[in-house]
């Protein structure tokens, strides 16, 4: 079954705020799954409170990224520009590592490749983008979170080597836009 999230490109004085996850060590924009009866764009708000501590305001959709091949179903992203209501974050330590605002010319390692152009797109001023990240699920296609968890722990590997090791290789497909956004900017 196909997984739905949403997240946000939240600015700041030209800097953009990140998660450390706590699950596999690597830097990413805060988001996670739409819950039951919230909308996308509230599960955006609600999933960088969450994590950051931070309250926002969403300015814009930037777009739609999809994953068809991940896990079993395929994994799809609704992505919000947004700014900051209040400016200090504090990783929410159930949530997270580490949380801060980065340069995007200097984004922290590891870092999650495919929010790069996610990235990208909410500085360039994107709106409704429709964006194909082919992502190489090399895993078993019914492993619960779960069971992920525990093959990390099993394998000896730090989290950081473990996420290199089996959720950095890009699809035949690599990216591809199958609605090009229009620039507001």
């Amino acid at each position: 079954m196909p997984n739905f999230g949403a997240s946000a490109v939240v600015v700041s004085d030209g800097q953009v705020l990140l998660i450390k996850r706590k699950d596999v060590e690597v830097w990413a924009l805060p988001g996670g799954a739409i819950d039951s009866g919230e909308s996308t764009a509230q599960a955006a708000i609600r999933e960088v409170k969450e994590e950051t501590g931070i309250d926002i305001q969403l300015v814009r959709l930037v777009g739609i990224y999809s994953s068809p091949n991940w896990r079993s179903g395929g994994d799809h992203a609704i992505v919000y520009a947004a700014i900051p209501k209040n400016d200090k974050p504090v990783a929410q330590v159930n949530e997270v590592l580490d949380v801060g605002y980065f340069s995007p010319d200097q984004l922290p390692e590891p870092f999650t490749w495919w929010h790069r152009r996610r990235i990208a797109d909410a500085l360039r001023g994107i709106t409704g983008v429709s964006c194909v990240q082919d992502r190489v699920w090399t895993l078993g296609p019914n492993l619960n979170r779960r069971e992920i968890y525990d093959m990390l722990t099993r394998s000896g590997l730090s989290p950081s080597d473990f996420y290199e090791q089996y959720f950095t290789e890009i699809g035949q497909v690599g990216e591809k836009i199958e609605v090009d956004g229009v620039s507001i900017g």
